[in-house]
């Protein structure tokens, strides 16, 4: 039981649903619109080798129907490599920050989800995805906009759709297609909802839990709702 309610709970934090997820997953605007734009990726990326970089605990693996998925973790981050949320086995290698430890045109697909911002040193980042990929692989990838300080103290940045075109742009990568996951209100209102139950709520976890689908849940319910009136 504990370990079935436990892979619920992890379920419904990367890929939340209108049944569950909706009411005690305060991040439920966001984390939707992230999850459909890894669906998107997804369905571009077949066949072949697939590295995702700062995959965690691969919470997007199953979406991707490739022959070999490889996860990598930056060695130094913000996330606790020895807690339980992220097991041995699912990091495949580790990368130092100077150098991923793969041969030049490795693999067919590199993807990394919600990574790039705490990433300092990012243009010898983009040339090493740029060096293990093959001629003609794609390299996909989200990163927020509009968000709090996370993993401090490894939160370096924040790009716009410029910055991103430019940065791909001068380290070799053609543009294809850049997605906005959500819109101007419900933006506003997932923020909204992070600040009451991240900074209004009691910090003890088990009066959370038992708070958000009456104070948070709402708010997210309504950025849903009232984007198809305003921007719809």
């Amino acid at each position: 039981m504990k370990n079935f309610l436990k892979n619920l709970w992890r379920r419904e934090s990367f890929n939340p649903s209108f049944m569950l997820g909706l009411w005690i997953n305060p991040f439920f605007i966001i984390r939707k619109g992230l999850i459909n734009g890894v669906i998107e990726i997804s369905d571009h990326v077949k066949e072949g080798k697939l590295l995702d970089v700062g995959s965690g605990s691969k919470p997007y693996k199953e979406f991707f129907d490739v022959d070999e998925y490889i996860g990598i973790e930056i060695e130094v981050s913000g996330h606790d490599h020895s807690s339980n949320k992220i097991s041995a086995s699912d990091i495949d290698m580790y990368y130092d920050g100077k150098e991923i430890p793969f041969s030049d045109n490795f693999f067919d697909h590199v993807f990394s989800s919600e990574v790039l911002e705490h990433v300092f040193n990012i243009d010898e980042l983009l040339n090493e995805i740029n060096r293990v990929l093959k001629d003609g692989g794609t390299f996909s990838f989200t990163c927020p906009f509009a968000w709090d300080e996370h993993e401090q103290p490894y939160d370096f940045a924040r790009y716009t759709s410029f910055a991103i075109d430019h940065l791909l742009s001068k380290h070799g990568f053609e543009l294809i297609k850049l997605s906005k996951s959500t819109f101007y209100f419900q933006t506003v209102m997932q923020m909204l909802s992070a600040y009451v139950y991240q900074h209004v709520l009691p910090k003890n976890k088990l009066v959370r839990v038992l708070l958000t689908p009456v104070l948070v849940a709402p708010i997210n319910i309504i950025g849903l709702l009232f984007v198809y009136f305003l921007e719809g």
